[in-house]
Formats: C-alpha cells, structure tokens, sequence
C-alpha cells in the first residue's frame, strides 16, 4: 500500500525524534525526554503559526501585525539571552533600528512586490539574524563588563566619563556579534544555501532569481545587524541594558 506524502512525513519525523532520543541516552548528553519534548513543542507551534499565517498573509496590515509580534518575541527572547531582566526591553530599539534599517528600503524599492508572504517571508529572515546579533551583543558587553569592572573603575578615577569608561571594555563585543552574519554571506553557497534561496528555487525553479534575492538578504542582513549591535553597544555603554542580578 502507498504511503502518503503527509504520513511518510509523519513517519520520518517519528523515527528521526527516536533516533536523536537514543543517541542522547547512550551518549549520556542528557534527559533524552528533551528530544521529544522540543519536537513536540515544534510541532504545536508551527501548526498554530501555519493557521495564523494563512489568514495574515492575505493582506499586508495584518502581515504587519505579525511582525511586529515577531518582534516582541525577538526583543524577549534577546533579553533573556543577555539575563538582562526589564532592562533588556531596551534591546527592542536595537532590533527595530536594525530591521528598519533594511526592511522599508527593500520594499519601496519595487525589487520584491509588498505582499503579506513577502513581509512576513524576509521581515521573519531579518527579525532572526538581528535578534541573533543582539543577544550576542547584550550578552557578551555584559560580561564584558563584570568581568574587567577594575578597568572600568580605573578609567572612571582618571577622569573618564560613566559610557566612555565602559566603551573601553566593549571594545570586541561588535566585532564578535557580527561575525556569524559576516560569515555567512562569505560562505553562501560554498557551506550552505540558506532559506531565502531555497524557498525561491522551489516555488520559481529559477536559480538565477532565487540567487538575487538570497543576495539581497544577506546584504540587508549585514546592515540590519551592523545597526542592531550599534545601538546595543551604545545601551550598554549607557547602563540602559544591564545584568537584571546586579540591581
């Protein structure tokens, strides 16, 4: 008897979970329920996400909704990373200056047409590396910070002012957070062929097409988290976004 194509999907998925759930047993990598439990927390949320996104993709304002929940979640999600407790609301700025930095451009530019699929599709691909950013950013400045505090207190004795005293610790904190987005645009295609790429060669089977808009998004991405870890270093040097247990 034929399988299906929605059951041998299921199938897969089932014995890929079993397999991955094994190898943490014997290989003593931790509670295999992980395995299972995050598989089954992925299933129920792309499915709500799916029917969501089915009734929000027909019109670009309510495509608008979404992303602006996706940045929230984001801007959560950031501050949790950097343990930065209420103070890490602030990493939402940096998100929003990032993905505004590229996403309105890329729009009006008449180069991909404004539809919901298309907002939600390279807003959703910009959201993700800038928020990646910034919680490298905010996690990394931060420790930065707690780890060479007697550098900081130095600088402050000899006259500097609170951001330029901690600007001297955060020296590599951009170059670092920025290196996963730099490399991913100087391997594309040689490592890996990303999302965007993919997901225009099979909807268009034009590999010339799908290969100018994977351009374009790794480009805007560079931008959009050049901007994004811009403004976090500056709230960090600022002590707006800080360690939430050293209040």
């Amino acid at each position: 008897m034929a399988v299906t194509p929605g059951l041998g999907l299921a199938l897969l998925c089932l014995a890929l979970v079993a397999a991955a759930t094994l190898v943490y047993w014997l290989a003593h990598l931790g509670s295999p329920s992980v395995v299972p439990a995050a598989a089954g927390r992925a299933v129920l949320q792309m499915s709500l996400i799916a029917l969501i996104l089915a009734a929000a993709l027909r019109h670009v304002w309510s495509a608008v909704l979404v992303l602006l929940v996706m940045s929230g979640a984001a801007a959560v999600t950031s501050a949790r990373r950097a343990e930065a407790g209420r103070s890490g609301a602030w990493l939402g700025l940096a998100i929003a200056a990032g993905t505004t930095a590229v996403l309105p451009a890329t729009l009006l530019s008449g180069v991909v047409p404004i539809h919901g699929i298309t907002l939600v599709s390279i807003g959703g691909i910009l959201l993700g590396g800038t928020m990646t950013a910034t919680s490298l950013a905010a996690r990394r400045g931060l420790d930065a910070i707690a780890l060479r505090r007697g550098e900081v207190e130095a600088a402050l004795s000899l006259g500097f002012g609170d951001r330029a005293a901690h600007l001297l610790v955060l020296d590599n904190t951009a170059i670092d957070a920025l290196i996963p987005g730099v490399d991913q645009a100087r391997t594309v295609g040689l490592v890996s062929l990303p999302g965007a790429f993919i997901g225009v060669l099979l909807t268009s089977g034009s590999a010339v097409q799908a290969g100018a808009v994977q351009i374009l998004v790794l480009i805007g991405l560079m931008l959009s988290q050049a901007c994004a870890v811009a403004v976090t270093v500056e709230l960090v040097a600022r002590r707006r976004v800080h360690r939430a247990r050293s209040r």
